[in-house]
């Protein structure tokens, strides 16, 4: 089974600059940023069955990445 990346410069290509700038310039972006991409690894590692996890914990960080992701979204069109 391939695994599908969700790193957010690949689910957002178009603000592959603003991303940049965010984490370089604002704290509390760097820190949703941080943690998307560390619940995505996990998510990652479920969907490879690399670490073993009930469906319920694998269905519970997806949401948890959906609402970071909503969250540095809405920082990224106020930032533009």
């Amino acid at each position: 089974m391939s695994i599908e990346h969700h790193d957010l410069v690949h689910e957002l290509p178009e603000y592959r600059e603003q991303i940049h700038s965010l984490k370089m310039s604002d704290a509390h972006f760097s820190k949703l940023f941080d943690e998307y991409h560390d619940v995505t690894k996990q998510v990652e590692k479920m969907e490879a069955e690399i670490e073993p996890a009930s469906t319920k914990t694998e269905e519970e960080l997806k949401v948890k990445r959906l609402h970071l992701k909503d969250q540095l979204y809405a920082m990224l069109r106020a930032a533009k």
